[in-house]
């Protein structure tokens, strides 16, 4: 099933994502994960884009197979196209069309340094146009509640998110936050900007300090200062730091919802353990939700 369509049968989409093993550990190592996500039976499984960003090395194809035809669960290809030409594109376009993926998340992907790589595509919007162009695949983009890193200012990044969604996105996965009220904010802006597509709230729950740290400040994501004061209370204790970023996602979560978020979509960082705590928690409240 396409996820636009999950959208409109759901108030509130729920879901993970995960990502490949690198290049050089068996592709097998990920299945426990997968198999533990499953029986959480989440609506649609994201799957990053493999490591090694090239069309041999990719692994999302085959673990989207597997996600849809073993464990019965709706996929989502992340697809980046920095150093892509299309006869790549259209190799991995046309692996997940005999897989029977339907849903793709469609990126630019990193810039690696040293520079951009040659490629047939510049930005994520023209990745999106040549698909919508040559397939029929659902598709969603990334947004970001305090801009793209390299973007001079909001405004800017939702007229970039604007071109994004005119080119065919069906709905929209944000990058990580920690404030909610960020998360509020760029919606309302971008409805103004006659952005009317679901839009998904992208949790991560910090349950790692040095781990979230890293990807705060990758992401260009503000920590607060009560779960900065968590961090130092709790960092240096695995169990008890995981217990307290499980909580402060759930609070998140809970106050999402409460507010009418279209979507959750959990980045598990394939931590299973993590993805069921929150399942569990949020159970009855999603069903309750759902139902009504």
């Amino acid at each position: 099933m396409k996820i636009s369509k999950l959208h409109e049968k759901k108030k509130v989409v729920f879901s993970f994502e995960i990502f490949p093993p690198k290049p050089q550990y068996p592709i097998e190592t990920v299945y426990d994960t997968l198999e533990a996500l499953g029986d959480l039976s989440p609506d649609f499984i994201s799957v990053t884009y493999g490591a090694g960003g090239s069309v041999r090395e990719n692994r999302t194809s085959e673990l989207s197979g597997m996600i849809k035809h073993k464990l019965k669960i709706e996929p989502m290809a992340h697809l980046t196209c920095v150093g892509s030409r299309k006869a790549d594109i259209n190799t991995i376009l046309a692996e997940l069309q005999a897989g029977g993926i339907q849903n793709i998340l469609a990126l630019r992907g990193d810039i690696p340094e040293g520079g951009a790589l040659d490629s047939d595509f510049t930005y994520a919007a023209d990745l999106i146009r040549y698909i919508k162009e040559t397939t029929d695949f659902d598709i969603a983009a990334a947004c970001y509640p305090e801009k793209h890193t390299e973007c001079e200012s909001l405004e800017k990044d939702i007229e970039h998110l604007k071109q994004k969604v005119d080119c065919g996105v069906g709905h929209l996965v944000t990058q990580l936050f920690f404030y909610n009220d960020h998360f509020y904010d760029f919606c309302d802006k971008i409805e103004t900007k006659g952005i009317h597509v679901p839009v998904t709230a992208g949790i991560m729950p910090m349950v790692n300090k040095k781990q979230m740290e890293r990807m705060a400040t990758m992401c260009g994501a503000q920590i607060p200062e009560k779960h900065r004061q968590m961090m130092e209370k709790y960092g240096d204790d695995p169990a008890a730091m995981r217990e307290a970023g499980i909580i402060y996602a759930l609070e998140q979560i809970v106050d999402l919802i409460a507010n009418g978020v279209r979507g959750i979509h959990i980045y598990t960082m394939n931590n299973p353990l993590v993805a069921r705590k929150i399942s569990m928690y949020l159970q009855n409240i999603l069903a309750s939700v759902n139902e009504s």
